[in-house]
């Protein structure tokens, strides 16, 4: 039986805690950057946990990280 692949575009966009949570980069700092509050885009440039709804698809994806 073949070995099983990581996803790669899912490998550059999430990496492993070392609790075994998958983080995440938050969405909304790419443009259109005038209109939004400093606070906000501060907040926004901080990295967040995959939500406990979306952890198996994401797991699905990154078999070898686990």
């Amino acid at each position: 039986m073949p070995k099983i692949k990581t996803n790669r575009s899912a490998a550059k966009r999430f990496s492993i805690t070392g609790s075994g949570k998958v983080k995440r980069r938050k969405q909304n700092l790419r443009h259109i950057l005038t209109k939004k509050s400093a606070k906000r885009k501060r907040k926004l440039g901080k990295s967040a946990i995959v939500d406990s709804a979306n952890m198996k698809s994401v797991k699905r994806l990154l078999p070898n990280s686990f």
